[in-house]
């Protein structure tokens, strides 16, 4: 049987805009970016302040563009509507079911890797502990919201036990969402299917200080290439 084509239009490393339809009477836009070369795909979902094209959201895309990643950034309805509020679970969970079927509609040979940015990256992980998210290989958190800053809890991670898939989780050691006391057992108790990975002296968007020695781009490039090589892996 002949393998099936990419659309021409489609193999961009520049964003290119996309619909993509959750329900009969609701749709969202989306970002794909494909490089020439890329087997894998990222289907990045947005944290609940700022959506697809919030500039970490686009240097993440950019970033693994270039290492060889396609992406496809998305919003959640709320989002798309202009609203402040975050969608219910239930809507947000349609959302990432539907972003990953339209990838796979798109890039149909590729890997599918899906997360994203805090509440993206925990709706992504709740529509995955209910019913495994059909071609999704890992999941892969850019600050996974454990608690509400300043009410240390790990109430929001019990659905984690119900994911059977590989588990990237990316996190700041200075972050107010994930108090570290609680996350490195979680990922402890999770086993080899769960990988943490902590960056020193940043925040809950990767921010550092000018103390630490470092600059918010070089947290970058490290977060990029781990990302990109835990994808790439065989």
């Amino acid at each position: 049987m002949a393998s099936r084509k990419i659309p021409t239009i489609m193999r961009s490393a520049s964003p290119q805009p996309v619909t993509i339809t959750v329900n009969e009477t609701q749709r969202v836009s989306g970002l794909l970016q494909v490089p020439d070369d890329a087997r894998a795909c990222y289907v990045l979902a947005h944290g609940a302040g700022a959506g697809m094209t919030h500039p970490f959201m686009a240097a993440i895309a950019s970033g693994l563009v270039e290492r060889g990643i396609a992406t496809l950034r998305y919003q959640f309805p709320s989002m798309e509507q202009g609203s402040k509020r975050p969608d219910l679970p239930k809507v947000a969970h349609a959302t990432v079911r539907a972003a990953v079927r339209e990838a796979s509609r798109l890039v149909p040979e590729f890997a599918l890797f899906a997360g994203g940015k805090s509440f993206g990256g925990r709706m992504t992980s709740q529509a995955q502990a209910e019913s495994p998210i059909s071609g999704v290989r890992g999941l892969v958190f850019l600050g996974f919201p454990l608690h509400p800053p300043g009410k240390p809890s790990d109430e929001r991670a019990k659905h984690l036990f119900d994911v059977q898939i590989p588990m990237l989780f990316l996190q700041g050691t200075r972050d107010d969402f994930a108090n570290l006391e609680l996350l490195e057992p979680l990922c402890k108790q999770l086993g080899p299917r769960a990988t943490l990975k902590l960056f020193q002296d940043a925040d809950h968007s990767f921010h550092v200080t000018k103390s630490s020695g470092h600059t918010d781009s070089e947290v970058r490039i490290e977060l990029l290439d781990l990302v990109a090589r835990w994808m790439q892996r065989p």
